[in-house]
């Protein structure tokens, strides 16, 4: 598949996904599965992004459905369909559908879209990252004093940042930080899976963002059981500046 033809396949899949869950009023938002931590619109949205992909020689990876799609394809999307599912479930406007393709050699083409306001952030390996088609870039923020840094989770120490927000989509949350939003993002602890970031990812390493695992560990991965501690910030100085945040290890948080 072209470039073009994967970012078709993304958004029409994402468009699904809205036009679904659309309709969902109220309280029905809220309704749960028996599994832990998933709402019943988690199932409705992949059901309905699916339903796009099925249509396409590629191999899926959903957080709602495992693996699916065209096993041994070259190409395998990983995806989240509601990232953000409380805030969704609130209509709290802050929840995303986070789209990612991989090859051979890692992340080539991404999109993440709020669904709450329609604002899509893009990006193809090589070619930058763009929001709503015009090219975005983080801050140039150094020091965590001047910093406006996302969280997720309590961190294991209270930097002297000057605001932070906990907004509840670490996909949105590696977007803004990608488009300057926000200036930093710390984890309180290893527990984001890929289809949570590796959309993000990919949008902000195009976008000129630092993304690390707190442990060094790969964050390419296509491992339903993988699980990350991300930090993440506008340049290398304030990435090293937020380290001193991420909790120890088997310390709670």
């Amino acid at each position: 598949m072209t470039i073009d033809a994967l970012l078709d396949l993304l958004k029409a899949t994402a468009a699904a996904v809205e036009l679904a869950l659309r309709g969902v009023p109220g309280r029905d938002r809220r309704a749960r599965t028996d599994r832990a931590g998933q709402y019943a619109i988690d199932l409705v949205a992949d059901a309905a992004a699916l339903e796009v992909l099925a249509g396409a020689p590629v191999a899926v990876l959903s957080e709602e459905s495992g693996w699916g799609g065209r096993p041994g394809a070259a190409l395998t999307v990983v995806i989240d369909p509601v990232d953000g599912s409380t805030n969704a479930s609130r209509h709290i406007p802050y929840w995303a559908t986070s789209l990612c393709v991989l090859d051979g050699d890692g992340p080539l083409v991404a999109l993440v879209v709020n669904q709450a306001t329609g604002v899509a952030t893009t990006a193809v390996r090589g070619e930058g990252a763009r929001r709503n088609g015009e090219p975005i870039a983080p801050g140039k923020v150094e020091r965590v004093e001047d910093a406006l840094v996302a969280l997720s989770g309590r961190p294991g120490q209270w930097l002297p940042w000057k605001q932070f927000r906990a907004l509840g989509s670490a996909a949105l949350s590696l977007c803004d930080l990608a488009a300057g939003a926000v200036d930093g993002l710390v984890d309180g602890g290893a527990w984001h899976a890929p289809w949570d970031y590796l959309g993000g990812l990919l949008i902000c390493r195009e976008a000129g963002a630092e993304v690390v695992d707190a442990a060094g560990r790969e964050l390419v991965v296509a491992d339903p059981d993988a699980r990350r501690q991300l930090l993440a910030a506008a340049t290398p100085a304030l990435l090293a500046e937020l380290r001193p945040a991420l909790p120890t290890p088997g310390r709670p948080t």
